[in-house]
């Protein structure tokens, strides 16, 4: 091996241990939001419908921002200098949180959805810069395993802070308890951030708006993986909010549950991580994201038919881990599909309709039961969606897999 060679494997060990460290730092903050956001939502007063929107509108407020990515890149010597202050700004979510108490009870739902939407701008931009950097910073043979690592990392980390936010949040008084844990998770969020900023890329090889517009849809699979992409999103979200809803206000479920709901989810989901690459290499990524469907579909139905708490901890299993494999083997598609060259203006588009998906699912669901449709009825018909987007996923397999990956990388 090269000295050029050995220094070039040995900074890219380095982007790898930084990029899974990321992660698991993000990981300790992320039950603060993505676990106990909406319970404490539904305790300050939050409608079925303000659920929704604060579920959905972060997704509409990062496509906005992720038209503006790529001028926002342009601007910048190196992708990882233009991630720096959106991936900051980002993070203040948390802070933006911890104010909530101070207001009046009747504006607290609004200060939320006011409080998820502004740091999601920068989210958008920060999302394509990240998702560019992370194609950079290691080679493609190296990328799904990186991803698997990310996602085991990330499940590990929201398992023990849900556990320890859930308890954290039953035995402290409200509004304090959550109002202290949404300080420590910016906490965490800002030692992510400085993982992220040990990260090193070459210098960006920008192209033009004219070569971005005219050429980025002539990619030969390119409105597949949009395709795919929004609707699995659309059907996986169309419900989530519905979840929270029939967990607490339905089965009663406490703060205490909840993280055991959440450690179920996400222990399943990083077992899961832990196969993703070696199911990818057998079956393909497209076959995954299929599979990986169906089975998000028959958890939301046995959310909507477990009778009592304890059942739908095997839903969540069910969720975590399809879900888990849902999102790798997607990215690991759009790798796939498009060419490093030129990546963020494919980059910017896959952020862009993912957040559409997150944006248009939410409100089906929520707006379903803001005019009165029951909990159960929602949740079955986001069952039938999941299964719908699973078959039509499906496309043209091969009869029968191989044993190494169904479609070569796109090399431009």
């Amino acid at each position: 091996m090269t000295v050029t060679a050995q220094v070039e494997s040995s900074s890219e060990q380095r982007n790898f241990h930084h990029l899974v460290q990321n992660t698991f730092w993000f990981g300790l903050a992320t039950p603060a939001t993505a676990r106990f956001l909406s319970v404490y939502a539904i305790h300050v007063g939050a409608t079925p419908f303000q659920l929704g929107l604060i579920a959905a509108l972060p997704g509409f407020a990062a496509v906005v921002a992720a038209a503006l990515a790529q001028r926002w890149i342009r601007r910048h010597r190196t992708t990882l200098d233009a991630v720096r202050w959106p991936s900051f700004a980002m993070r203040t979510i948390f802070l933006l949180l911890a104010f909530t108490p101070f207001l009046p009870t009747d504006w607290q739902p609004i200060w939320i959805i006011i409080a998820v939407v502004l740091p999601a701008l920068a989210e958008g931009i920060s999302s394509v810069a990240f998702m560019v950097t992370m194609r950079e910073a290691v080679s493609e043979k190296m990328l799904t395993s990186l991803l698997s690592r990310r996602q085991l990392a990330m499940n590990l980390t929201l398992g023990f802070g849900t556990l320890a936010f859930g308890f954290w949040l039953e035995n402290v008084p409200f509004p304090f308890n959550y109002q202290a844990m949404f300080i420590v998770g910016f906490g965490f969020a800002v030692v992510s951030w400085w993982h992220t900023m040990q990260v090193k890329v070459p210098p960006a090889e920008h192209t033009t708006a004219t070569q971005s517009t005219s050429r980025i849809w002539q990619t030969p699979g390119f409105i597949t993986v949009v395709l795919i992409t929004v609707t699995t999103h659309i059907a996986y979200f169309s419900i989530a909010p519905v979840i929270t809803l029939r967990l607490v206000n339905e089965l009663g479920a406490s703060e205490q549950f909840m993280a055991y709901f959440g450690l179920a989810e996400l222990a399943a989901a990083a077992l899961m991580a832990c196969f993703t690459s070696r199911i990818v290499a057998r079956i393909g990524n497209r076959a995954l994201i299929t599979s990986s469907m169906l089975v998000t579909g028959l958890s939301a139905l046995v959310f909507a038919i477990a009778p009592s708490l304890p059942l739908t901890l095997l839903a969540a299993a069910l969720g975590g881990a399809a879900w888990t494999a849902t999102n790798v083997a997607l990215f690991g598609f759009f790798a796939e599909k498009t060419p490093l060259k030129g990546s963020p203006r494919y980059t910017t588009v896959y952020i862009q309709i993912v957040y559409v998906g997150m944006f248009i699912g939410p409100m089906i669901g929520s707006s379903m039961a803001d005019i009165g449709m029951k909990l159960v009825t929602v949740l079955m018909c986001g069952a039938l969606l999941r299964l719908i987007v699973g078959l039509a996923t499906l496309g043209h397999l091969p009869l029968r897999f191989s044993s190494r990956r169904a479609v070569s990388p796109v090399v431009e």
